[in-house]
């Protein structure tokens, strides 16, 4: 039974209690109409003892409410649980029938404490009904707290922390529907609070971690596609897109246009990063581009600048460089120019290049394109190659369908074109094209500087004018086939000049039938326009490359002794 089925029971038993008393009070009173005045003054007494008792009860009672309000139960009271504590009020009072009626008195009249002491009991009733209402699933098998208020035996704290304990403990109990239908739905709707709060926590704990999830992959994926979109758009695609930038453009009008021609991949980008690595100065005209380049490769173009009309796409480069020989030169065109990788090759072959200079279908016909140029072209019979030194040394571009004679076209358009403003003064000189090309080319290899070769090309004149030989070891090794490898200083000293050649000029005076390389334009302008000098020799430090020229023989020989043999020992 639970704790408030105990209270209510023992209201419910003390109201019978006091109805019986209450009848056997009714049957005094009209048995008292009939006695003699000896009972009247019984009665008196009885009255005066019903009066004490009364006071006794009401004192009785007023301890039971405070010690109720002691428990704290402070529920909302309801009138069933009201009007039992009423009966139980009534109950208290009973006594023999001159008490009750006394009592019957005292109750009627407004004037006195028995009201005030219902008063107290309703509110002592109504602050019960509200502990038990909030209480009750936690004390339904505490003790009977009536028979405790009546004894003045209030539980202590230790005796009321074992009741919370038992309390807790049977929670798991299943509750009557009455318990349920006038208790249960508080405490019901607490639990459905704390469900409801614990469902909002995992809601929450789970919207956070997804939050931050997104933010991450977000932040992963924005970085792997700027990656992607800074990196060659197709690193395997060697195809070429024209594309036109219009002048004035800016870089987000570029980015635009390279990503809707597909050269990229976004042009947000492309914004950003050209402005983040300060690339500037953009250029506009026609360009080719290749999926292939990377954003720093495309700003690097767009700074060169275009070309006014459209122009066919580049697929490399072929770099040609001063002082190559034609055998070189046929190495060079097998190799991309326009990539640091070496292996990268072009659709040339060196032995093309070499049946091409030497096909004199071929030469005959460039005779006819540049007459001023090869119109002192040496003989085929005089010569180890005809081309020789005619070859531009500079940097070609290739395109597809591209054909090696077209290669070699465009160097003997590049020398034909460097010539062009001196050929008038090299005619006025009485020199003839084949003549400047052959000096120039002992120049390029002889001197480090422009001031060097214009000293060099001096010497050589001052030489040629009074009948002396050239005396020099360049073109003893093209004669050998030497020219251009790596060779030791001790070589170079040992170099035979006694070789029957053409090119020997040592035993030869005079220039050789041809150049032995392909000079560049600072020797050929040093042997257009020599220095004027009075010296008749000159040698290279071996160390330090640094250039001495002497008048003399025996001041000549002095310095080779000090600047090459004394090293050479060492």
């Amino acid at each position: 039974m639970s704790f408030k089925e105990k209270i209510l029971a023992d209201l419910a038993a003390a109201k019978q209690e006091r109805q019986r008393q209450y009848q056997e009070w009714q049957q005094a009173v009209k048995a008292k109409e009939h006695q003699p005045q000896d009972v009247n003054t019984e009665t008196e007494e009885m009255s005066r003892s019903v009066s004490t008792n009364y006071d006794d009860s009401t004192f009785e009672l007023d301890q039971d409410v405070a010690e109720l309000e002691s428990f704290s139960l402070n529920t909302e009271p309801s009138e069933e649980v009201s009007k039992n504590l009423d009966s139980q009020v009534d109950q208290q009072l009973v006594g023999d029938p001159e008490e009750v009626r006394l009592a019957h008195e005292i109750e009627n009249s407004e004037a006195m404490d028995t009201v005030e002491t219902e008063e107290d009991i309703n509110s002592a009733a109504l602050s019960s009904e509200r502990e038990i209402s909030d209480n009750i699933e936690a004390t339904k098998e505490q003790p009977n707290l009536r028979e405790l208020v009546q004894n003045h035996d209030l539980p202590s704290d230790e005796e009321l922390s074992v009741w919370q304990t038992q309390a807790k403990e049977s929670n798991s109990k299943e509750l009557d529907y009455d318990d349920i239908e006038e208790v249960g739905v508080k405490e019901m709707s607490r639990e459905s609070r704390r469900k409801t709060n614990r469902l909002a926590a995992k809601i929450s704990t789970v919207f956070v971690s997804l939050l931050v999830l997104v933010i991450l992959a977000g932040g992963f994926f924005t970085y792997r596609y700027v990656t992607s979109a800074i990196a060659p758009l197709d690193s395997k695609d060697k195809n070429y897109i024209q594309v036109e930038i219009p002048s004035g453009s800016g870089n987000k009008l570029i980015g635009k246009i390279l990503e809707d021609n597909g050269v990229i991949k976004d042009s947000t980008v492309f914004n950003f990063y050209t402005k983040f690595k300060n690339y500037s100065n953009f250029q506009s005209g026609y360009y080719n581009f290749q999926k292939s380049m990377s954003l720093d490769d495309i700003a690097k173009y767009l700074q060169e600048g275009g070309t006014a009309e459209p122009q066919k796409p580049v697929l490399g480069k072929i770099a040609v460089p001063e002082g190559y020989t034609l055998k070189q030169i046929s190495e060079s065109v097998t190799l991309n120019a326009n990539t640091e990788e070496t292996t990268d090759k072009t659709p040339f072959k060196a032995e093309e290049f070499m049946a091409t200079v030497q096909d004199e279908s071929f030469i005959a016909e460039m005779v006819k394109k540049y007459p001023k140029l090869l119109d002192s072209l040496p003989e085929a019979k005089d010569v180890k190659y005809r081309l020789e030194g005619y070859l531009f040394p500079a940097t070609y571009d290739y395109y597809e369908g591209t054909t090696i004679r077209e290669i070699v076209d465009q160097m003997l358009a590049a020398m034909d074109s460097n010539l062009s403003p001196y050929y008038a003064s090299i005619t006025n000189s009485g020199m003839s094209v084949n003549q400047v090309l052959t000096m120039a080319s002992l120049v390029e290899k002889e001197g480090a500087t422009d001031d060097d070769r214009e000293m060099i090309a001096s010497v050589f004149y001052n030489r040629w004018n009074i009948g002396m030989p050239l005396q020099s070891n360049i073109a003893i090794l093209y004669a050998m086939d030497k020219l251009g490898e790596k060779t030791t200083l001790a070589e170079d000293a040992a170099v035979d000049t006694s070789i029957n050649s053409p090119y020997n000029i040592y035993l030869n005076t005079g220039l050789m039938p041809g150049p032995v390389d392909s000079p560049g334009m600072s020797a050929i302008l040093a042997t257009i326009n020599p220095a004027n000098t009075k010296y008749y020799y000159f040698v290279a430090d071996v160390t330090t490359g640094a250039v001495y020229f002497a008048e003399s023989y025996e001041e000549h020989s002095a310095n080779v002794e000090k600047y090459v043999n004394s090293k050479l020992n060492n």
